[in-house]
């Protein structure tokens, strides 16, 4: 059984005003066996779209590769933009090394709504996955029921947005928005929205790429 444990700490900052949430990067991460074009930072597999997608809406000019300076460009952005990270999986077991997040066994989260309280700036959570079983979303609304916690439909379009007051007391709304999934793995469920088809037969050479950066680009 492999341990797969998160290799990075929450980013987290006193100015954030938007949380990325996640699971857990690939395995590798985790081993150090990093390779060629990886970051050694959230969300910096060569394979994933998180970059490329902020990359193409902010004209970044990312460097994509194991340096320092790779690392920074992510870091100034994120503090620039009052954006922080905080994956909601610490750890989880494994019996096949791959990043299946359906694949995760007795599984270890973070108290996102603990950092929530910490950081009171934080308005909005910014999920790179939906409900589905030990998605980000998932995790999430298990945490909001232990802590009595309601969620409240704001729309049911892609991407699908709720809200829930954080606490009573503070009357503190935090809206949180299911975000496609930045994934190679999530293209095929991409080319099935009504959405992209619509555009893709207008435009033969829209991509499942640029379909993400429009989604994404209203709420970064």
């Amino acid at each position: 059984m492999f341990l797969h444990a998160h290799p990075y700490d929450p980013f987290l900052f006193d100015d954030a005003t938007k949380l990325i949430v996640g699971t857990l990067p690939p395995p590798r991460f985790t081993t150090r066996e990093l390779r060629e074009g990886d970051v050694d930072f959230c969300y910096g597999s060569r394979n994933g779209q998180l970059w490329p997608i902020l990359d193409h809406i902010f004209g970044l000019n990312l460097k994509y590769e194991t340096t320092n300076e790779a690392v920074k460009q992510r870091v100034d952005f994120l503090i620039r933009h009052k954006i922080g990270i905080c994956d909601i999986v610490e750890s989880a077991q494994r019996t096949k090394i791959d990043a299946s997040d359906l694949g995760m066994k007795n599984v270890s989260l973070r108290n996102l709504i603990g950092f929530l309280h910490k950081y009171r700036k934080v308005d909005t959570l910014l999920f790179t996955g939906g409900n589905s079983k030990n998605g980000p979303e998932y995790f999430f609304r298990k945490q909001l029921r232990e802590h009595g916690i309601k969620l409240k439909t704001v729309s049911q379009e892609i991407p699908r947005i709720n809200e829930f007051i954080l606490s009573e007391d503070s009357k503190r709304t935090v809206r949180t928005v299911s975000l496609t999934a930045p994934s190679g793995a999530a293209n095929r469920a991409v080319g099935s929205f009504a959405a992209y088809k619509k555009i893709k037969a207008i435009d033969p050479e829209y991509t499942t790429l640029q379909f993400r950066v429009d989604q994404y680009r209203s709420f970064f």
